[in-house]
């Protein structure tokens, strides 16, 4: 008897590389995936401005950043004896007005340059559900302030597919050989409620359709099926029955790389990651012969590979774990 479905998933037609540019932009899973590709030793600039969850707020921060845009000062609230913004996460924040306006415009130029240079764009869409503050306008974070400020509603489709859809067609006229991956956020949003989360991400999935349809540079990857639909058991999730578990993660991760990589990288990944699980490795006895030759065989290995990938912070602990 089957437990779960397993459906085909179709490669991608413009497959990322080791030499490509990756810029991972959205909710908690383009943290996971840009993090899972960092550690994989590809080039990806992850949520400069901290997770975003709503297609309006991911479509103002890539206006803003062609070209970079000064912070609007009107969004900038304290909140526990620091300043943060409503068009940004608590990640960007600042002892004083005046640092997190410099740490605004830092992550504006990061995202900025690496948009330029980028071959791939992942956009990782979390919620229809739109916050509103009743005189700054639609904020990316509420940063916990009283509720009675904001105003709660659902982006219609068209507001979601006006909003941006021309942002990315513009990204593909500057940027021709730029990418687009749109996904959904396998995190259900049950504070919505269940079902107002499953109307969110219904209107998100339609428009992943619309722009596909609309614009040939955008690609789609059903990373909130797999978890919702393939792994429906809840052994699939952490305790608190909305996020993946590890085990989750890492077979989401597999279903990517089939995906997005090519066979070529897809082995080049798999012998990095059985690098990482080596330098992971503690030995029983460090003191030991054994353990000595094992460190040895590993540094030849990372020495092999420096010269394709960065592996100068790991040889460099290799050497000292020698030296010891």
């Amino acid at each position: 008897m089957r437990w779960s479905i397993d459906f085909p998933i179709p490669a991608s037609p413009f497959p990322i590389s080791h030499s490509s540019k990756v810029v991972s932009l959205g909710s908690c899973f383009a943290q996971t995936i840009g993090e899972r590709m960092q550690a994989a030793k590809f080039e990806v600039l992850i949520n400069p401005f901290g997770t975003l969850f709503h297609p309006l707020n991911l479509a103002d921060l890539l206006q803003k950043a062609i070209p970079p845009t000064q912070m609007n000062s009107a969004g900038i609230v304290e909140r526990e004896g620091v300043f943060v913004h409503y068009g940004a996460h608590s990640d960007v924040k600042g002892a004083t007005p005046t640092e997190l306006e410099e740490n605004f415009s830092r992550q504006m130029l990061r995202l900025h340059h690496s948009l330029k240079k980028a071959s791939h764009l992942v956009l990782t869409l979390g919620t229809a559900w739109l916050y509103s503050h009743r005189d700054f306008g639609k904020v990316a974070n509420c940063h916990k302030q009283p509720a009675a400020l904001f105003e709660k509603k659902l982006s219609s489709l068209e507001e979601l597919e006006n909003g941006l859809r021309p942002v990315l067609r513009m990204l593909t006229q500057l940027h021709p050989n730029l990418q687009i991956i749109l996904t959904l956020s396998p995190v259900r949003h049950t504070k919505e409620g269940i079902a107002e989360n499953q109307l969110s991400k219904s209107l998100l999935r339609v428009l992943c359709a619309q722009l596909e349809q609309q614009l040939e540079a955008v690609t789609y990857f059903p990373a909130y099926e797999i978890l919702i639909d393939e792994l429906r058991d809840y052994r699939f999730y952490k305790s608190d029955l909305v996020h993946p578990s590890e085990e989750a993660e890492n077979y989401i991760w597999e279903k990517w790389q089939q995906f997005s990589f090519s066979p070529e990288t897809q082995q080049k990944v798999a012998e990095i990651q059985k690098i990482q699980l080596e330098l992971a490795h503690r030995s029983f006895n460090p003191d030991s012969e054994a353990h000595r030759k094992f460190l040895q065989t590993l540094l030849g290995k990372l020495e092999r590979l420096h010269g394709e990938f960065d592996f100068s912070v790991e040889i460099q602990d290799v050497k000292s774990r020698l030296e010891r």
